[in-house]
């Protein structure tokens, strides 16, 4: 009997240390500190500078703007940029429903500028609301401040668009687990273009490219794989598309490749000659937004390539896609 109360016991600390620490994730977190108070000067320049940074490098408007699967990459479809609405579920491997939100005036107004920075950049929502990582905050929390700015200036100005997004909707245990992730943004200064390795592993963070080519375990990235492809991404249909090596090994990557081949495979999506071809649900498609990527300027393009060649080679050969039931 007394084995039967000690276990009684037992269990009763380790369901008070759980409710605890249920409570702690609940009301004390996320825990990245107030919104700044901050006015950004909309300067056309800023915007310009914006524009290039969400459409081409940290493409803002992959997610946040109804794309058409029907065609090769998912190109966005005109007239709805910015006006989110997408659903990330539990049929492309996501650990709830999540929905894209409207980012042009008539999503963002109620934001001041320094709560937009917070939630770009530590992924706080303007009520205290962590943010599943979907939107790659950890990335932009690492970007030079005045290039955050920059993409707020530019949203600020795209056209209104009136669009009701639902509020998204995590699984248990990710519902707790969710208020966890965010984290005080390490911001750094923009490399001077000069410096060839800063300056593209600046851009290759801005760009996200880790995220998309490295697998992770429970969701987070494992280091010794890092660029290194495979991670795999969910259609609806149940097909699954797995990221490429993008490391310099020689045989399973991009070691063979030249900055001149690296560039023109970008290039060769935004050539007034390419129309981006009709795909059937089975057929082989991919996540990765080309006629996004391939709209960066070929001095970025070139600094990506460098930093990457700069990476530890993986040996990883990726088969890149798996059709529905197969």
């Amino acid at each position: 009997m007394k084995i039967v109360k000690y276990a009684g016991y037992l269990l009763a600390a380790i369901l008070l240390v759980v409710a605890g620490l249920l409570t702690y994730a609940t009301v004390a977190l996320p825990d990245v500190g107030e919104a700044e108070d901050l006015k950004i000067d909309y300067t056309e320049a800023r915007i310009e500078r914006g524009r290039y940074l969400a459409n081409t490098v940290s493409v803002c408007m992959d997610c946040h703007s109804k794309r058409d699967w029907s065609k090769f990459a998912g190109p966005p479809i005109e007239g709805t940029l910015g006006m989110g609405g997408d659903i990330f579920d539990q049929s492309v491997g996501m650990p709830g429903v999540f929905y894209a939100k409207n980012i042009t005036p008539a999503g963002i107004s109620r934001y001041t500028d320094g709560e937009l920075f917070r939630v770009i950049t530590a992924g706080v929502t303007k009520e205290g609301r962590a943010m599943f990582p979907l939107m790659p905050y950890p990335y932009f929390g690492r970007m030079d401040k005045e290039d955050i700015y920059s993409i707020i200036a530019y949203i600020r100005s795209i056209p209104t668009i009136e669009n009701s997004v639902p509020e998204s909707q995590p699984d248990f245990p990710m519902n707790f687990i969710i208020n966890t992730i965010p984290q005080k943004p390490t911001h750094q200064p923009k490399p001077e273009r000069s410096d060839l390795l800063a300056y593209g592993a600046y851009m290759t963070n801005a760009s996200g490219c880790v995220e998309c080519h490295t697998q992770v375990d429970k969701g987070q990235i494992i280091p010794d794989k890092m660029f290194g492809g495979g991670r795999d991404f969910k259609f609806p249909d149940g097909s699954t598309v797995f990221s490429s090596n993008i490391t310099p090994d020689k045989e399973s990557g991009i070691g063979s490749w030249t900055e001149e081949m690296f560039i023109a495979r970008f290039k060769s999506y935004v050539d007034s000659t390419y129309t981006n071809p009709s795909v059937t649900n089975g057929e082989f498609n991919s996540v990765m937004p080309w006629t996004m990527y391939g709209q960066m300027t070929e001095e970025d393009l070139a600094a990506i390539y460098a930093y990457l060649k700069s990476v530890k080679p993986i040996s990883n050969s990726v088969t890149r896609f798996v059709a529905a039931g197969k």
